[in-house]
């Protein structure tokens, strides 16, 4: 992805999320953390640790917000290769950014709702970011079949993931994190994966072959649920997937 396209993605993401706004640098680092450590207690964001949704979403802002303000530095695998724009950065963790677009949701409800329950929706725009983080890693690590042995305990929620454009294919996207189309089986559709696609042919990014199948790769009985106590997580994530995995009409690989 060239310079361009990077700081177009980087500003979109900024402007799709809004109040809920994630630093891409931090995000990226957590979400290496994620697949080094998955469903360990190095792990940012285990629901196999934390009593409840609610307690997830505290300790990955805690986390978070010691990467967004250099309180943390991170080991050195999970380092570089992540966009940066510290100017749009500082200006979207402003509080008078964040509040001004909820001032602007609430505008744009005053003017277009024609019921006053719709009113009861602002909160989930207020906070979209970490509530898409918080059904991801809570739901996509507890509930649905596994397809892989990837030694935690990943699941893939919905064959046609219609409600976080893929992201519940969990069980899929670690055993393949460099892999884009988090569909595996001929019954699962990620809606994101085309968009991507469409994106590599007009030559706005350019897709990497993913990783052969690990040797230790194993497909699991259909509509069987497997936890495998052995299994090697792969880390790596790809550069210009960062970008696109932070904004909000594209995948965030959580």
């Amino acid at each position: 992805m060239n310079k361009f396209w990077e700081r177009t993605f980087y500003f979109m993401t900024f402007w799709f999320q809004g109040s809920s706004f994630l630093n891409p640098r931090a995000y990226a680092i957590m979400h290496r953390m994620h697949h080094a450590y998955s469903d360990t207690e190095k792990d940012p964001h285990s629901p196999h640790f934390i009593k409840d949704v609610w307690g997830l979403m505290v300790q990955t802002k805690n986390i978070y917000f010691n990467y967004l303000k250099f309180k943390l530095e991170p080991e050195p695998q999970f380092r570089d290769r992540y966009p940066t724009w510290p100017a749009l950065d500082r200006i979207g963790d402003m509080w008078v950014t964040r509040l001004g677009f909820m001032a602007f949701y609430i505008a744009f409800y005053i003017v277009f709702a024609p019921y006053w329950w719709l009113f009861l929706l602002l909160p989930l725009h207020f906070l979209m970011g970490p509530l898409h983080g918080a059904i991801v890693n809570w739901c996509g690590h507890k509930y649905g079949y596994s397809n892989f042995e990837n030694g935690d305990h990943s699941r893939n929620m919905l064959p046609l993931d219609f409600l976080m454009m893929g992201e519940l294919f969990q069980n899929n996207h670690h055993q393949k994190p460099n892999d884009v189309n988090f569909a595996k089986r001929w019954f699962e559709l990620d809606p994101s994966y085309p968009v991507i696609k469409m994106m590599h042919w007009l030559g706005i990014i350019k897709l990497r072959k993913h990783f052969a199948p690990a040797p230790h790769e194993k497909v699991a009985p259909k509509n069987t649920s497997v936890i495998s106590a052995a299994g090697e997580t792969i880390m790596n994530a790809i550069e210009e997937q960062i970008i696109i995995h932070a904004g909000s009409f594209t995948k965030r690989k959580i």
